[in-house]
């Protein structure tokens, strides 16, 4: 496959991965610790344990099992979606904003019934946030530097061997390949912020969800939907080819400033939440 045999690791791809996995798994460590250690008397490991589970079944299990029927299968629903840039984009965005917007909304009215502090709230966005980074994130990052570390032995042969790359899936391996052999100190930046950003995101997203809950606002569950998929948008147009990476960066440091901004209003007004039992 001559693909792969022209196919260089640049010298800063393994050091540049090995310090993305590190940082990676940083990152929710020092929320967590940080959030732990400053509001253990108003914190609860349940609600960061919730907000962890919730993201799995609302994210990875009903959005996924969502995304092999409307998009994976092949039938003309599909056909329309993946052909249609516009249909794409508001497909993507409208199942990710519902499903995990609605997810959050289901356990923090439904389940999570005792010990409704703000700083719960924020200790599920946590949860939410810090899964997705080690559940979906960091197994690429992990992925990306068994592959790099691989073909710089320069055995081509044995690469492809050891990760079982043959003729029937190599047109599907050949982007995780280039991306490795071109991952670089300025791509791990790229990583590390987006995902800061995304843990903002998730954390004030929650308390929106969850001051709508404690105050009975019905708007809050619509207000972060919506802002969900603004978030979205730019990112769902970078997998279309739409647009550069640069412009998604830009744009999630916006909206993530603007969801922190608003979290932080309600977080301010929600001094006594009421405290419902089982």
């Amino acid at each position: 496959m001559t693909e792969f045999e022209s196919i260089v690791i640049g010298k800063s791809s393994i050091p540049s991965l090995i310090l993305t996995v590190v940082l990676l798994v940083a990152i929710p460590v020092a929320f967590f610790f940080f959030w732990r250690r400053t509001y253990k008397p108003q914190t609860n490991i349940g609600y960061l344990i919730a907000g962890a589970l919730g993201f799995i079944v609302s994210a990875r299990v009903l959005e996924l099992g969502v995304h092999d029927l409307c998009v994976l299968a092949d039938h003309p629903v599909s056909r329309f979606i993946n052909g249609n840039t516009a249909a794409f984009v508001l497909y993507g965005i409208t199942v990710a904003g519902v499903f995990e917007e609605c997810g959050r909304h289901i356990v923090l009215k439904h389940i999570l019934k005792k010990n409704r502090t703000r700083e719960n709230a924020a200790f599920y966005g946590i949860g939410h946030g810090g899964v997705e980074i080690l559940a979906v994130v960091l197994p690429t990052m992990i992925t990306y530097l068994v592959i790099a570390v691989l073909f710089s032995s320069g055995n081509t042969e044995q690469a492809l061997s050891t990760l079982k790359i043959t003729g029937g899936n190599a047109a599907a391996a050949l982007p995780s390949v280039q991306a490795a052999a071109a991952f670089n100190y300025a791509a791990m930046a790229m990583n590390v912020i987006e995902r800061l950003f995304a843990m903002v995101l998730h954390i004030g997203l929650t308390v929106i969800v969850f001051y709508g809950v404690c105050k009975e606002k019905k708007g809050c569950l619509p207000l972060a939907i919506v802002l969900h998929m603004l978030t979205d948008t730019f990112p769902v147009l970078y997998q279309r080819g739409v647009l550069p990476l640069w412009a998604v960066e830009i744009w999630a440091a916006f909206w993530a400033a603007a969801v922190g901004w608003i979290a932080v209003q309600l977080y301010k007004k929600e001094k006594d939440p009421p405290q419902t039992g089982i």
